[in-house]
């Protein structure tokens, strides 16, 4: 692994948590903090890198403002600090970024951005014409306005969309730890630094914990979800600690961080799109024989289908789970779930009687599906 843990990316999204942004026990923004990756991020823009930042923080600095308890807040007053919080984070990025003579861009996402096409690439578009232009896309979700049903819940998974969305090389996540163990380091003194994980497996995310902070919603759990995300898509991923000064220098100075290696294969737009989607409305359990059958590159057929689950309808996002429960593939299903649930395990002629002829073939086209199998995403 190179000593400078950057040297091999020229686009990344860098995820900036909660907890480094704004100080806990005031409420108030750390400014010197901010000041110093500001100087990190102008020196990676100087040295050719193009950067979009994903940085949460605007409800703990509405809190302060709105004089709001941190630990007691309700959904209203969670949307209020969010809105008079996404002002002085706003603020706050395009001063601290100003100084070295970089534009900043805001963009406000909700999950109906990334999971329908047409505002995915609307958003991709505003995204890659800033970066055009020489500016800095500061990204945060619209928690003014969303709610526990409509919400991604944590900015790691949020930068991992991003990422994928913008083909990033890696995705940087700041945190405040400096990258995976094999158990809570909190909690295990036993627990080993991981510096290399080549694949998310279920051994690996057994290795994750929850929360650490009231300041963040996510924990390592979280991360590793961002990871699968990101990986699948061909981007690489990097937890390192964020809250010395300077963390981004650190990290090309070789400070210790966790590498996640993406698939070898980077996926086409509309692939990365349905890797990239957060949530999905329903699951499709299918045999050995069509666990198979995916993996060497076909479609999803009824007959390989043994169980149907969830509430979706034709081009809703569906899991693929093996016999074993796991996920090994996701796509776009071409049924809706009455349908799906009245053809699963029967053959094509079977299928055709029940739906009537010219009724397509495939649950699950082969181009509008994501192939897990080992974690390594296949494109087809």
């Amino acid at each position: 692994m190179s000593a400078n843990a950057l040297a091999p990316y020229r686009r990344l999204t860098i995820k900036i948590g909660s907890a480094l942004l704004v100080d806990g026990k005031t409420g108030r923004l750390r400014s010197e903090w901010l000041a110093s990756l500001a100087a990190d991020l102008a020196g990676l823009k100087a040295a050719g890198c193009s950067l979009v930042i994903v940085s949460s923080g605007a409800v703990a600095l509405g809190r302060r403002r709105l004089g709001l308890d941190a630990r007691s807040l309700s959904l209203e007053q969670s949307q209020a600090a969010a809105s008079a919080g996404q002002i002085a984070l706003s603020q706050a990025w395009a001063a601290s970024l100003g100084e070295h003579g970089i534009v900043t861009g805001q963009i406000l996402l909700t999950p109906n951005i990334t999971e329908e096409r047409r505002y995915f690439l609307n958003a991709r578009t505003t995204i890659a014409t800033l970066l055009a232009l020489g500016a800095v896309p500061i990204i945060n979700e619209n928690d003014s306005v969303a709610t526990a049903e409509i919400r991604y819940g944590d900015n790691d998974r949020l930068s991992a969309r991003v990422a994928t969305m913008i083909e990033a090389d890696c995705l940087v996540l700041l945190s405040d730890v400096d990258g995976l163990y094999t158990a809570p380091p909190g909690k295990d003194p036993e627990a080993r630094h991981l510096p290399h994980v080549a694949a998310i497996t279920a051994e690996i995310e057994a290795m994750a914990g929850g929360a650490a902070s009231h300041l963040s919603r996510g924990g390592m759990t979280t991360k590793l979800e961002a990871g699968k995300i990101a990986t699948q898509a061909g981007t690489a991923m990097i937890i390192a600690r964020g809250t010395e000064s300077h963390p981004l220098k650190a990290l090309g100075d070789g400070a210790r961080h966790t590498l996640f290696e993406p698939a070898h294969s980077r996926a086409h737009a509309r692939k990365r799109w349905i890797m990239g989607t957060l949530e999905v409305a329903g699951n499709l359990s299918v045999d050995a024989g069509a666990a198979r059958a995916l993996r060497d590159g076909k479609s999803l057929l009824p007959i390989g289908v043994t169980r149907v689950t969830g509430d979706f309808a034709r081009g809703d996002a569906v899991a693929i789970l093996g016999p074993d429960g796991r996920e090994i593939a996701r796509g776009l299903v071409g049924l809706g779930r009455e349908d799906a649930d009245l053809v699963k395990g029967k053959n094509s002629a079977r299928v055709a009687e029940i739906l009537g002829a010219g009724s397509r073939a495939e649950l699950v086209h082969r181009d509008n599906m994501v192939v897990l199998m080992g974690m390594e995403a296949k494109v087809g």
